[in-house]
């Protein structure tokens, strides 16, 4: 009820917990009360929070600073600023260990600007320094420098603020305080391009282009600088998809970095209306004029990318090619020269391709790509230069290194083919190993008071709260990601157990299953619903691993997530997939949100992947390709062939998007399997010594 309660906030949640609350007492009523005091602070609804948090604080005492803290936050937004100094003095005595305390001097020090106390504010303040690195409190000094008169030293704090925070709410607040003060004309322009920069480069691109066309508008700018601006705010209208020929034509054509981006911003329009001619003229044109500029490597990988998407390998290897030779530090270069090398070899070039992957092997050891490149080296190896024995060596590397990651399956499939040969010395190869798993503890200590309030915090639905709790826990390093995480599972947020862990532990998709305890694995690979898996898997001849890892990869578990592209729920299904599904399950009145129940959801979406097999000849690659990207586009992939094994078909999927899908839900499925054999091991292991 408390997690409806934080989520909804509807009539029945409140009503809900309100109920419990009445029908308990001790630690349950008073977190059922500070879950009630929670909503109606987010609600605004000042007077019920600052009763319930009351109420909260006087059934119990394990969140009392919790009780207190935003007890005072409310007071003080309802204007009740003697009833939330109350509770503010002497709070850090009373709490030592609250996750408060870093907060607390900008809440106290608004407290006592509202009470029109700003000596004493700014003494707050001055002793709560160790928090000054945080937006609010800087925000509060720079508002308690403003009461004191002291505008200039208010100016330059709130400046600090917007520069140094700008995408926080705090920020904003900042800005309409230099604003009144008739001082955000005194921003100079630097400052102000770094505001525009930090909107783009966080893809808040309405703020960005407002902030370029503001810039734009400023009086006594060179013509030069102000062009500049108006290309910046028209390659933001590229991203919001509002850009037109016209208006970037009218654009100052400068020998500079912003003639440059001009250019790069005509070829990605003549790349959109598939004009290749146009492309190509233009690309020629940067080549010729701007051959060190950035904007020439971006439309070096952007053309690259057309070429490929058109299946005109020739000239999108020229293009990678070009990119990784003349622009080796480019962020894309690794991507660029991989694909020249793949793209060649799907060309039948295999010499270039084999020098070429062994260049990306060299250049860029640790590029994601470079993985790729050693096992292609290797089916090289094998095929053309009949060298099984530098075959298996590529092959050993990955699978030591890279244990569940799509190219060690492939390379122990390899492997297995090739029998008896033997490795052969490569220091490069030898040198590959499995990062280094930290030690990760299984078990928790009884007697943390803040893996305890974290808890508490589980059944108030206070979710924010629960990873800053078990953090302040000083000893909390080697289990504070697990305990998180099966705080989230008790309550079934599967999902959100997953994230916890996934954030915590990346080093987990390439480390082998016994470096990491199997709690781990448990959450990182859940069963959620395994019944109705494995029910409706045999049902329509699947393998539940399969099912379970789609589902991983589609939605992490959660059921009731809704896709930016309208797919629902854990198996991600189109309403008009599911409605068809529906129909031919003989289910009557079905309406979409039927596609939330986890139950529902599966059994359409387990029939849906069966169509998919059955369409697609039966290979689990072409359908789980079709499930993510359509089954005409696979069919169409499929003519581009002919490919010499399945892994060449997943390899030469051109949306990175779905390869990358397809090799996480092989991944997945291999992991599902080698987690219940370790798990059943253990559990042989422990029978055996009971006996």
């Amino acid at each position: 009820m408390a997690q409806q309660l934080a989520t909804l906030r509807t009539p029945a949640a409140y009503a809900g917990v309100t109920k419990y609350a009445h029908a308990h007492t001790g630690e349950a009523a008073s977190a059922a009360y500070l879950a009630l005091g929670h909503a109606y602070l987010a609600d605004r609804r000042f007077a019920e929070a600052t009763e319930n948090l009351r109420l909260a604080r006087q059934a119990g005492q394990e969140l009392a600073d919790y009780d207190d803290f935003l007890g005072a936050q409310a007071n003080h937004q309802a204007g009740n600023e003697t009833a939330a100094e109350v509770l503010l003095r002497g709070f850090a005595t009373r709490y030592p260990d609250s996750i408060f305390n870093a907060q607390l001097p900008e809440l106290e020090a608004n407290v006592l600007l509202a009470q029109g106390n700003a000596a004493e504010a700014q003494q707050v303040l001055t002793a709560g320094a160790s928090s000054a690195g945080r937006a609010g409190y800087q925000l509060a000094q720079g508002q308690v420098a403003a009461a004191l008169g002291q505008s200039q030293q208010a100016e330059q704090i709130f400046k600090k603020l917007l520069l140094g925070h700008p995408l926080s709410s705090d920020a904003q607040t900042a800005r309409a305080k230099l604003t009144a003060m008739g001082a955000e004309s005194t921003l100079t322009v630097a400052e102000l391009r770094s505001l525009g920069d930090a909107y783009y480069n966080a893809t808040h691109y309405e703020e960005a282009d407002e902030q370029y066309r503001a810039l734009m508008r400023k009086p006594g700018l060179d013509a030069p600088t102000r062009n500049g601006f108006a290309v910046d705010a028209a390659a933001c209208e590229l991203k919001l998809k509002r850009l037109t020929t016209v208006q970037v034509e009218a654009l100052a054509d400068t020998p500079d970095e912003h003639g440059a981006r001009r250019l790069y911003l005509l070829m990605e329009l003549a790349r959109n209306r598939n004009e290749a001619e146009e492309q190509q003229r233009i690309v020629s044109q940067m080549e010729t004029s701007f051959p060190h500029s950035q904007w020439l490597a971006e439309a070096l990988l952007s053309s690259g990318n057309m070429y490929m998407l058109k299946r005109d390998y020739p000239t999108a290897v020229k293009y990678y090619s070009y990119l990784a030779t003349h622009f080796p530090e480019s962020t894309n270069a690794a991507a660029a020269h991989w694909r020249a090398g793949w793209l060649s070899y799907r060309q039948g070039l295999y010499a270039e391709a084999a020098r070429l992957f062994d260049e990306q092997i060299k250049l860029y050891p640790t590029d994601k790509e470079t993985v790729a490149a050693i096992y292609w080296r290797g089916r090289l190896f094998e095929t053309q230069d009949h060298k099984p024995a530098n075959a298996v060596t590529n092959y050993r590397a990955l699978v030591r290194a890279y244990q569940p990651y799509f190219y060690a399956q492939m390379a122990r499939r390899r492997l297995s083919t090739l029998g008896d040969a033997q490795a052969v010395a490569e220091p490069q190869m030898d040198r590959m190993q499995a990062p280094l798993v930290p030690v990760l503890e299984e078990s928790f200590p009884t007697d943390s008071l803040h893996l305890a309030k974290a808890r508490l915090l589980a059944n108030a639905g206070l979710n924010d709260y629960i990873a800053a709790e078990i953090a302040a826990d000083p000893d909390s390093s080697s289990w504070s990601a697990l305990a998180e995480a099966q705080i989230y599972a008790s309550y079934g947020e599967t999902y959100r157990a997953m994230r916890a862990l996934k954030k915590a532990l990346p080093y987990a998709a390439s480390a082998p299953i016994k470096s990491i305890p199997l709690a781990y694995w448990h959450i990182l690979f859940p069963k959620a619903w395994w019944e109705n898996i494995k029910a409706e898997s045999e049902k329509n001849n699947l393998d539940p691993y399969l099912v379970a890892s789609l589902i991983r990869q589609e939605s992490e578990f959660n059921p009731s997530v809704v896709s930016y592209a309208n797919a629902y729920g854990l198996m991600q299904l189109l309403p008009v997939t599911g409605k068809q599904m529906a129909k031919e399950e003989g289910i009557k009145n079905f309406q979409t949100f039927q596609l939330l129940d986890p139950e529902m959801n599966i059994r359409l979406g387990c029939r849906y992947l069966r169509e998919m097999l059955n369409k697609l000849g039966g290979v689990q690659e072409y359908a789980l390709a079709a499930y993510n990207a359509g089954d005409e586009r696979v069919v169409d992939w499929q003519s581009a062939g002919p490919y010499s094994g399945i892994d060449e078909f997943i390899e030469s999927i051109p949306f990175t998007q779905t390869r990358e899908y397809v090799e996480a839900i092989l991944r997945n499925e291999e992991t599902y399997r080698a987690i219940d054999e370790v798990a059943g091991s253990q559990a042989r292991a422990v029978q055996t010594a009971a006996r």
